[in-house]
């Protein structure tokens, strides 16, 4: 490079806009998405450790995409190509991937290509992407403002880890625009004085752009001349002149627009007037078709309001047809209305049992028409159609209980009442009709079994009479979903699972947290190299972080890895029963969760647990059952037993001393049908031992050996191989977020 050839890269540098000239060079510039990039994040321990995979970043304008691949470039030791989707084509591709493949070959050096606008490459050069993705001659990273599940190809997005990019907060803005003033790349070589009006105006109407801001801020700068002292002021009028009206993100076939309607029908859907309204305004200024509103509106009052207010699809057709006739910009108020109309009727989604029903008869096989309800008005001397139908007007209240279903589908139910607005009422009529339907049905089974003969049996035909399924995974699994519910997880959230067994709540929290991170801690060495082995498909930084030890050093085995480590959520399943000293594993739950962040457990509540004296017939056993009662009710009244000495209030006190914000205790009594096999009876009367104390243990604390042997022989004959009902109490605890000066910073040790 020769003297001219320097001296036009510094000018070209000087003539960049400012939004360019203040590119962060690192990760300690980069300000903002805390939520992808923050301590423990996956995509920050992947840059750190220059282990990067494919990547996609999606999200609005001015939110750092670019940036951040630029921040990339600097950081990792890999050879950067930047293109532009706009401009490059499968030439560009070609030359960078033949650029890459001779670093791999000559230096065994990776090569990132970063593309902006990724989306508008069509689909051959996308495709022309996958082979060098796939065999890691590049590894890409992509910019893209449009969804990529859409706008991307499914292959190369299956070889791509996506990160969202959110809308800058205030605080970053004033952060960005304050060293916009003082850098040297900026202003910092000039006397420039932004008043606080002047700049919360500049943020409020960027949006979370950062560059719309830092353009803004240039425009006032530039064309603002110094006074008297050389000092450039930039007060309210002159940030009103430079910025003027909100750069409003909207493209009527794009995210935007999807994004804005799934917010105002969703709005709508929580009877919530207020950002109904707004979510309307803001397609209503942008320029969205009030047609199009009005279709979505149609289909919303028959999907989501139903029969719950059967005037709300009338309401909304006026509306549209009275629109029709006003026109722009009065048809606004018809517009509004039916908006209102709808987002404060009462809501019922019971039409939603029709595709139930189209499902069963998709699925299915057909079922025939009873011939009760076949058409009398051709075959019903030969074939004795209608034969037995029951003219439902001929009776009380113009109904009468009768099968309507096919044999096979009798009992199975599609329409599920709402208990809202007028269905309310018509749903009580349901459900005692059904009840009538039921009876009438159990009449006909009972008939004799030469009339029953002509019809197969069918399992499905008494489906109103299944009991709850005895199986453990449903079980398990309804378990799982009732723990997470309460979490609300984002992707990019950190997740601590208490006793991870093996592994039923850590898994999913790596389905639910792909960008965040997952830590399992368990007490048993053995569950331990047993999840590693589970996590070992994945690449290192996805897996779960892995903690063994006691449960009451939590704290410290985390501060060993990560003393700045704050959990988004925290969920547990029978962590904490059995543990002699609860409060200080709580008080460890409470130094770690981040301010905003929840704690979800189930315990099982042994105090309260099955007792087996109440699956016998105690009568026959006179005095010698009323010992045996205050036998077995002895072991769950033990002081010193750290499973038993404890309830459900003892557990909400525990947390609300820990300095919870907020604790939620539910019990919930979950019953089963359990078969009971003699090997189950042998292992309660197994005598034990000194570290093991079964149930013959406890018992001969108030019985002498001959009355053991009359209970366990009585036992033997009630219960082996019958199937009772068991009774098992959980208790549900949610917690939120940390209290007191400490929120929002991790505990220091």
């Amino acid at each position: 490079m020769d003297l001219f050839d320097a001296g036009l890269r510094d000018r070209q540098a000087a003539d960049q806009p400012l939004a360019a000239r203040l590119r962060p060079r690192n990760l300690d510039e980069y300000v903002g998405q805390d939520h992808i990039l923050g301590p423990g994040r996956l995509l920050r321990r992947a840059i750190e450790a220059d282990q990067l995979s494919s990547l996609i970043f999606y999200g609005p304008p001015g939110t750092g995409k670019t940036t951040l691949a630029a921040v990339i470039a600097h950081t990792t030791s890999a050879h950067f190509i930047s293109i532009n989707a706009v401009l490059a084509g499968i030439a560009d591709i070609r030359q960078a991937v033949d650029e890459a493949g001779q670093l791999r070959k000559l230096h065994s050096r990776k090569t990132i290509l970063f593309i902006d606008e990724v989306h508008r490459f069509n689909k051959a050069q996308q495709d022309a992407l996958l082979p060098w993705v796939e065999n890691g001659t590049i590894i890409l990273i992509g910019a893209t403002t449009e969804n990529p599940y859409f706008s991307v190809n499914r292959p190369l997005l299956s070889r791509s880890r996506v990160f969202q990019l959110q809308g800058l907060s205030s605080e970053a803005l004033a952060h960005i625009a304050q060293q916009a003033l003082t850098d040297s790349r900026g202003y910092g070589h000039l006397s420039v004085v932004l008043h606080p009006d002047a700049l919360a105006h500049l943020i409020d109407v960027a949006n979370g752009d950062a560059r719309a801001l830092l353009n803004a801020l240039e425009l006032a700068v530039e064309t603002t001349d110094p006074d008297t002292q050389g000092r450039i002021a930039i007060d309210l009028a002159v940030a009103e002149e430079s910025i003027q009206r909100r750069a409003l993100l909207y493209d009527k076939e794009g995210d935007y627009h999807f994004d804005a309607i799934s917010a105002f029908i969703k709005s709508m859907r929580g009877s919530d007037p207020d950002a109904t309204l707004y979510w309307l305004a803001r397609m209503v200024y942008a320029g969205e078709d009030p047609r199009f509103l009005f279709r979505r509106m149609l289909i919303f009052a028959s999907e989501d309001v139903g029969l719950a207010d059967e005037r709300a699809l009338q309401v909304v057709i006026t509306a549209a047809e009275s629109f029709d006739r006003i026109g722009l910009p009065e048809g606004r108020f018809p517009l509004a209305h039916a908006a209102l109309y709808l987002a404060t009727a009462p809501k019922s989604n019971s039409t939603m049992a029709f595709f139930d029903a189209l499902e069963v008869v998709e699925k299915e096989r057909d079922g025939e028409v009873p011939t009760h309800l076949k058409d009398a008005s051709r075959d019903s001397e030969g074939f004795g159609h209608d034969a037995g139908y029951l003219y439902p007007h001929a009776y009380r209240e113009h109904w009468v209980a009768q099968q309507y279903l096919p044999a096979g589908l009798q009992g199975r139910i599609f329409y599920q009442p709402s208990d809202q607005g007028r269905e309310k009422e018509a749903g009580d009529r349901v459900r005692q009709r059904r009840e009538l339907q039921l009876a009438a049905m159990r009449e006909a089974e009972s008939a004799p079994a030469e009339v029953l003969s002509l019809s197969p049996p069918d399992q499905a035909r008494d489906q109103w009479l299944k009991r709850a399924s005895g199986d453990v995974s449903t079980q398990l699994e309804r378990t799982r979903q009732r723990l997470f519910a309460p979490l609300a997880l984002a992707r990019h959230h950190l997740v601590l699972d208490l006793e991870a067994g093996t592994g039923l709540l850590t898994w999913e929290a790596l389905r639910r947290v792909p960008e965040g991170g997952v830590w399992a801690h368990t007490n048993d060495k053995i569950a331990a190299v047993a999840l590693h082995e589970t996590a070992d498909h994945l690449a290192e930084i996805e897996r779960p972080q892995v903690l063994q030890g006691p449960l009451v050093t939590l704290a410290d085995q985390i501060a060993d890895h990560n003393p700045d480590i704050l959990f988004d959520a925290i969920v547990g399943r029978n962590a904490l029963g059995a543990l002699a000293h609860k409060e200080e594993v709580i008080a460890a739950l409470h130094r770690y969760l981040a301010p905003q962040g929840h704690v979800s457990l189930v315990e099982t509540l042994s105090r309260r647990s099955q007792r087996l004296y109440q699956l016998l017939d105690l009568q026959q056993l006179g005095d010698l059952g009323e010992r045996l009662i205050a036998a077995e009710e002895a072991i769950y009244a033990a002081p010193d037993n750290p499973r038993v000495n404890w309830d459900a209030e003892n557990l909400e006190q525990m947390f609300t001393a820990a300095g919870f914000g907020a604790v939620q205790v539910q019990v919930e009594a979950v019953q089963s049908q359990r078969h009971i096999e003699p090997r189950h009876l042998a292992h309660w009367f197994n005598p034990g031992g000194e570290k093991r104390h079964t149930y013959a243990h406890h018992l001969t604390q108030h019985l002498d050996e001959g009355e053991l042997r009359q209970v366990r022989k009585f036992f033997e004959q009630s219960l082996a191989n019958h199937t009772v009902t068991w009774t098992t109490p959980q208790v549900f605890v949610v917690a939120e977020g940390r209290q007191g000066s400490d929120a929002g910073t991790a505990p220091k040790n």
